[in-house]
């Protein structure tokens, strides 16, 4: 309905402008009313009917025939018909070889009308058909990113409990500093991770805490370095990103063996960067692998890629031994 309504004021202003050269003649009003009246009973079929039926619907063919149908039948009907019913026709200057015919110059009109309104109408379709493409994309984002995060968050509880569980065999004071730290876990995954970004330092809290609940289940001390530089407080990251390349550290270094492992992580960020490294010694022997650890780095790959399309850079290697990862995150948030 606002698309008719705009193309009605836009024919009313182009007939008045007309009307204006002729110095508001009545005569002119008399003679081209009827063919005013019709553009717009042509441009309303057009709009309600012969657009959304056939031409959206991509029967071109259809569209075709029926529209030259209906120009020759309005045409006819402003030439052969309403003519009759004018008073007076419509002063033409002399010209030499008469002037055309009724039913050229009402065909023209109209056709005119009806190509400019098809026109308007298939420009206005296809940005609304992009606007709900672009929606629809959204939406699928969306959804896969909670799918993602759906697999994360019982990834992490499904370790975090085998840890307590193994913590709980060998020092009741440990496990109960464990629940401790897992509770804060939980708050962080329950409250906050349901947010796109979060505060970088709470993502840093989080793996310190996870650090110490994997710590607690031995007496001496893991080679496990984690150092950090946030000059920035504002800083904010997507929950749960970094955190899956620590699990796979802790998983695949035999970190349990103390004299021959490690794992280094430093983490830098400023109000523009966010730099995540990290490494570890791969483990001499063949390690099973459980099903659930087998999600993470192939999760991280998909998260990055939908939130930060063009703002990170994933460089992952294996060189003599020892794995390496550095991501960098450009700020845009």
């Amino acid at each position: 309905m606002k698309s008719f309504i705009s193309q009605c004021l836009l024919w009313l202003v182009i007939w008045l402008l007309l009307w204006s050269g002729q110095s508001w003649d009545e005569h002119f009003l008399n003679g081209n009313l009827h063919a005013f009246v019709l553009q717009i009973v042509l441009v309303g079929v057009l709009i309600f009917y012969t657009a959304p039926t056939f031409l959206f619907n991509k029967k071109y063919a259809t569209f075709i025939l029926i529209s030259l149908l209906l120009l020759f039948l309005f045409s006819y009907i402003a030439s052969h018909i309403l003519v009759r019913e004018m008073p007076k026709p419509p002063p033409f200057r002399p010209l030499k070889r008469g002037p055309p015919p009724r039913f050229f110059t009402q065909s023209l009109l109209l056709f005119m009308a009806y190509i400019l309104a098809t026109v308007i109408e298939f420009v206005i379709y296809t940005q609304k058909k992009d606007k709900e493409i672009i929606r629809s994309k959204n939406e699928n984002l969306q959804t896969e990113l909670k799918l993602l995060k759906s697999q994360i968050n019982p990834h992490f509880l499904f370790n975090s409990l085998n840890n307590i569980y193994a913590l709980s065999a060998i020092n009741t004071t440990k496990t109960q500093q464990s629940i401790s730290y897992l509770s804060d876990m939980l708050r962080y995954v329950l409250y906050e991770c349901e947010r796109p970004f979060v505060m970088l330092q709470n993502e840093i809290d989080y793996i310190e805490n996870y650090l110490k609940l994997f710590s607690l289940k031995s007496s001496q001390k893991y080679s496990i370095d984690f150092k950090f530089q946030v000059s920035e407080t504002s800083v904010k990251i997507a929950p749960m990103l970094l955190i899956l390349f620590v699990e796979n550290a802790l998983k695949h270094s035999h970190i349990e063996n103390l004299n021959d492992s490690f794992i280094h992580i430093d983490l830098y960020a400023d109000d523009s960067l966010i730099l995540f490294k990290i490494s570890n010694k791969i483990a001499s022997k063949n390690m099973a692998k459980d099903e659930v650890g087998g999600i993470g780095l192939e999760n991280v790959k998909r998260r990055l890629s939908l939130l930060y399309p063009k703002n990170h850079n994933l460089s992952i290697s294996e060189i003599e031994g020892i794995f390496k990862v550095e991501l960098s995150l450009k700020n845009h948030v």
